[in-house]
């Protein structure tokens, strides 16, 4: 029966996007075989499937059509795809990444502008109630350097398969000149170039904001056919490459629930255990940056391997206790 009332109001959707003058209720009615009421509702329901729906006063009645024809039917973007494109924006903008938050931006300015105006305005009030409900909650950390100059080099090297030349303020030799072959860029709570440098092919990271004088240069350079962006991210459990090494963690029972909803890894397995506790375990390298995230569990979790991480764990407790002082 569902599917039968849906296939209904589809091929009153058909009749009203073929139709170049519209139709009354009563149209609809008589088309469908329904009763006045039955058409009302139908129409009431196609409108909001399809908001760009027209009415047009034709005294004594109104008459209903969907413009732009069968093409346009399910192009037309609804109130929650505008929030959620909003939200976005709202996002970049508050992490501080106002470059990617304006195309966002451009963008939905753009597809408003190509819709008709009495869509938009059907389209407005639920539009502005969603966007006053809904709101991002940022966390704590450093701004990630974006610069629109920057970034843009980059994508044009990619894009030509080109090498970068830049002055590195980082690593063991600040201010050393780096020719770069560009793989790709990391967002997060610091921005990092992807790339090898020189002949090599080995993917390295250089932070953003530690680039200077970045230009494209003229030599050819592309990534490795076998390279992907996302198993090079796989390979750390956060920002910085070590060796990979496979991590077991054992939940205790009073963190159990929130283990079983919580994403360490991608490459994570969940195992429960008989005592009421979660066994995860995954494959990452990136030791100090996971030992960092273990502090926010507190006592729920406890470290079975690899002993590098346990070492790492140890170590930054003795320095966080040299910095605050023993207990008395």
């Amino acid at each position: 029966m569902r599917h039968e009332k849906a296939t209904r109001l589809l091929e009153l959707a058909r009749l009203l996007a073929s139709s170049a003058e519209g139709l009354t209720l009563d149209e609809m009615a008589q088309a469908m075989g329904v009763g006045r009421r039955t058409a009302e509702r139908m129409r009431d329901a196609v409108r909001d499937a399809f908001p760009q729906m027209d009415e047009i006063d034709d005294p004594p009645t109104k008459r209903f059509k969907i413009p732009s024809g069968l093409d346009g039917i399910f192009q037309a973007p609804t109130a929650d795809e505008f929030a959620a494109l909003h939200a976005a924006a709202e996002q970049f903008r508050a992490m501080g990444a106002t470059g990617r938050s304006a195309a966002l931006l451009n963008l939905e300015q753009k597809v408003l502008s190509a819709m008709r105006a009495g869509v938009r305005r059907k389209l407005a009030p639920d539009l502005e109630a969603l966007l006053e409900a809904e709101a991002i909650s940022i966390h704590a950390g450093p701004r990630p350097f974006e610069d629109e100059s920057v970034l843009g080099a980059i994508r044009d090297a990619i894009k030509s398969l080109r090498r970068l030349r830049f002055k590195y303020q980082g690593g063991s030799t600040p201010g050393r000149v780096r020719e770069i072959t560009p793989f790709g860029v990391l967002f997060g709570r610091s921005n990092y170039l992807v790339g090898a440098e020189g002949n090599s092919k080995e993917p390295r990271t250089w932070r953003l904001d530690r680039v200077a004088d970045l230009e494209v240069t003229e030599t050819f350079g592309a990534k490795p056919e076998d390279f992907t962006l996302q198993a090079f991210v796989e390979r750390s459990f956060g920002i910085y490459q070590d060796e990979v090494e496979e991590v077991r963690l054992r939940i205790l029972p009073h963190g159990a629930e929130e283990a079983m909803g919580w994403r360490f890894h991608p490459t994570q397995r969940l195992e429960p255990l008989a005592d009421g506790g979660v066994l995860a375990t995954f494959h990452a390298g990136g030791m100090r940056e996971l030992a960092w995230h273990l502090f926010t569990w507190g006592d729920k979790v406890e470290i079975l391997g690899p002993e590098r991480l346990k070492q790492m764990m140890r170590d930054e407790l003795a320095v966080a206790l040299a910095a605050h002082g023993a207990p008395c």
